[in-house]
């Protein structure tokens, strides 16, 4: 007995057949991620490597030529390009395709670590970038601030940024635009030299008292305790206490050569909203996580998070990809509906028969639903 044959003798047994393949299709739908992109690793990996005041030509030659050495050793290179600016330096590595990325970026990191003692003391530490889909923000908030602009980064660090990211789902919370504090030591040049001191000697003053050590352990009994002296400043006025050198007997404080100021950075760029300065707040997601439901969750926390801030601070929604992701579902859903209506009547209008033009509808949507099943199997 052929298995059409036995569909049409069994139509109980058909009908249950059908009904668990639209059961497991439904509950396969809900286990898929809903994102405006398929999950896509490119073959290119960036690595960016910061050298604070140093301009580009000093980039180029202790920086960027020694990095290009080194990583043109790197397996599976298709193509190397450099560029080399004020400040920075970016090397773009583009690999073969079908090559596992993360096997190639731990390759970079192990040929960066060879070439680290070669770079100049002063550069950061190079960081290295894997282009993906998920790299594209979920949503993109913006901030209006006034009186608060000042302490704004930490405003929004404290309520926005770290509650937003322990929602499920949440990769990474990034603040732009808003400016961060900075403590700022103006020193007077014509005391500098009438004490015999430089700015050298003043920074490494500073950096060595503003700092908490291990002092190892000692016991008490049968107790073992650690022991670290904490010599962080918690408040900008007490820099003015610090030490700095010794004239004609004379013990020098930074408060006799030097002004302290607790303000925040300076800034090349700045942010508006509506004409109005702030900050913007960018929501990425964890690689596989649904979008939709992030983006769902981050809207309902904002009215939350904005009775926690300054009256003069105002959250807004920039950008909200999950609006194109419902689009998109909607529109195949009207497009679904309408080509089952249309190959109804096609149907009936060439065959007559209702019977034909029923299964036909009844198969399509069971035919839909049952892939479903294969897209959550295969991931």
């Amino acid at each position: 007995m052929s298995l059409y044959e036995g569909s049409v003798k069994k139509p109980i047994m058909t009908s249950l057949c059908f009904v668990a393949v639209a059961i497991l299709g439904i509950f396969s739908l809900t286990k898929l991620p809903i994102d405006l992109y398929p999950d896509i690793e490119t073959n290119t990996i960036m690595v960016m490597t910061a050298y604070p005041g140093a301009s580009a030509a000093d980039i180029e030659n202790n920086l960027t030529r020694p990095l290009e050495n080194a990583l043109n050793a790197v397996s599976d290179l298709k193509h190397i390009t450099s560029e080399s600016k004020e400040n920075i330096s970016l090397i773009t590595l583009e690999f073969e395709f079908g090559e596992d990325i993360d096997v190639l970026t731990n390759d970079v990191r192990d040929k960066l670590d060879m070439v680290k003692s070669e770079l100049p003391d002063e550069a950061e530490n190079p960081i290295i970038f894997k282009f993906s889909s998920d790299m594209i923000p979920i949503v993109l908030l913006s901030v209006q601030a006034n009186e608060s602009m000042p302490a704004l980064y930490k405003i929004l660090d404290d309520n926005v940024a770290s509650p937003l990211a322990r929602i499920s789902g949440v990769g990474s919370v990034s603040i732009s635009g808003a400016p961060e504090r900075e403590i700022q030591v103006y020193v007077d040049p014509v005391k500098l030299e009438a004490y015999n001191l430089s700015i050298e000697a003043i920074s490494s003053v500073i950096g060595a008292e503003n700092r908490n050590i291990p002092g190892g352990t000692f016991d008490v009994g049968s107790e073992t305790y650690s022991l670290r002296v904490q010599g962080e400043f918690s408040d900008a006025t007490q820099m003015n206490d610090i030490v700095v050198g010794n004239f004609g007997g004379k013990t020098i404080y930074l408060r006799d050569v030097a002004v302290v100021h607790d303000s925040v950075e300076e800034r090349a760029q700045e942010t508006y909203n509506n004409g109005v300065q702030g900050a913007m707040i960018i929501v990425q997601k964890q690689s596989g996580a649904n979008s939709v439901e992030i983006s769902d969750a981050v809207m309902e926390a904002l009215p939350r998070l904005q009775k926690n801030l300054p009256s003069d601070v105002k959250l807004g929604v920039i950008v909200d990809t999950s609006d194109n992701i419902r689009n998109t579902i909607d529109t195949l859903f009207e497009t679904v509906i309408l080509a089952l209506i249309f190959v109804s009547i096609v149907v009936f209008l060439f065959l007559g028969r209702w019977r034909a033009t029923v299964i036909i509808v009844i198969t399509i949507p069971i035919s839909l639903v049952a892939s479903f099943i294969y897209l959550a199997a295969t991931g």
